[in-house]
């Protein structure tokens, strides 16, 4: 039996290329990043303490008693706000689909304004937070806590994520 080499070559090649391209996919991960939202709920982030001051609270040498008094107030909000977050996923659950072809434009004014009107809500209670927060804090940690917010300000926003193929 006389092995034809050509197309043995071109197999293998092709093979090879057909592996390495599937180890890129995979290495990718699933279409889109992460879908849903993180196990237990809330945003994602980081690691690190999830304090209500985001990053800008791991330098500030908080006390256990502050740290205690600020998870208090961010439980007690997370807990309040709760029905917010769920009527927004109601509300995003039961959003038609704008490629079916069928356009409703009072439906989706509507769903829109509902959507907004919770954020107001949310903003608004988010607010209420960092103001009881900012009553634990000393007046040094606020300094820091209000120069760490201007440096971040001037900074500007993130640069949007990276276009995925």
């Amino acid at each position: 039996m006389k092995i034809n080499w050509k197309k043995f070559s071109a197999a293998a090649v092709a093979g090879a290329l057909f592996l390495a391209a599937a180890a890129v996919v995979f290495s990718q991960g699933p279409p889109g990043g992460p879908q849903g939202p993180p196990p237990g709920g809330g945003f994602r982030g980081g690691p690190g303490p999830h304090d209500g001051l985001g990053p800008f609270g791991r330098d500030l040498n908080l006390t256990d008693d502050q740290k205690a008094q600020i998870k208090k107030i961010t439980d007690s909000f997370r807990e309040n706000d709760k029905a917010f977050h769920d009527q927004l996923r109601t509300l995003h659950q039961s959003e038609s689909d704008p490629m079916s072809g069928v356009f409703d434009e009072a439906a989706v004014r509507a769903a829109a304004e509902a959507r907004a009107k919770i954020q107001v809500e949310l903003e608004v209670s988010h607010a209420k937070m960092m103001s009881q927060i900012a009553g634990v804090l000393t007046v040094e940690q606020k300094a820091q806590l209000a120069a760490k917010h201007e440096q971040m300000r001037r900074m500007g926003p993130p640069p949007p994520p990276p276009d995925r193929p």
